[in-house]
């Protein structure tokens, strides 16, 4: 369990793990939308669906323990800000997947974990290149959630580094200010 001083090695490494995931699929989704890379869509999918098996246990982890409290007094706007970008990425990293999952899915595009098929493709019989949706509404709806949340999760991922970074600084600056006391036997 997390301390009021320290969170915990099982906190720790979920959310590490976590985040290197989502920054990495993050990266390989602008890259293949933005240079249209086919090839790397199942791959994606596959490890979006994977990625669930670690977001969950984190999220849970999460609101069992609840949010760490803040090590000193900061300005109620700067308290705010942290709190929502920290909601954003804790929805932000279940929204993703199911998103992805739901744009492929009912758009007949199929999703499969490696060769283990989840949703099935639905190709037109008489153009097997042709994907045919089975919801075409809901593929788009899910297209535009998973682009909409990609982007906040980019800004939040920022904002949180930038949070730390300065907390990190600020730790920094009171020990270089105020090093510890030494006692001599």
């Amino acid at each position: 369990m997390d301390t009021q001083q320290q969170l915990s090695p099982i906190t720790r490494a979920l959310h590490w793990l976590v985040a290197l995931t989502i920054i990495t699929m993050l990266a390989v989704g602008f890259y293949m939308a933005t240079y249209e890379v086919w090839s790397l869509y199942p791959i994606h999918k596959a490890f979006g669906v994977l990625a669930l098996l670690i977001i969950l246990p984190r999220i849970l982890w999460r609101l069992k323990n609840g949010w760490p409290t803040p090590v000193r007094d900061y300005p109620t706007w700067e308290h705010k800000l942290a709190l929502a970008t920290h909601w954003i990425l804790i929805l932000g990293t279940i929204i993703m997947p199911i998103s992805g999952f739901i744009f492929s899915g009912a758009g007949g595009y199929g999703v499969d974990v490696f060769g283990f098929v989840i949703a099935p493709a639905n190709h037109n019989p008489a153009n097997p290149n042709e994907v045919i949706p089975f919801n075409a509404a809901l593929s788009n709806a899910g297209h535009e959630t998973h682009e909409l949340v990609g982007y906040l999760m980019v800004i939040a991922i920022v904002l949180h580094v930038a949070g730390a970074l300065k907390h990190l600084f600020k730790m920094i600056k009171l020990m270089l200010h105020n090093p510890p006391l030494r006692s001599f036997h």
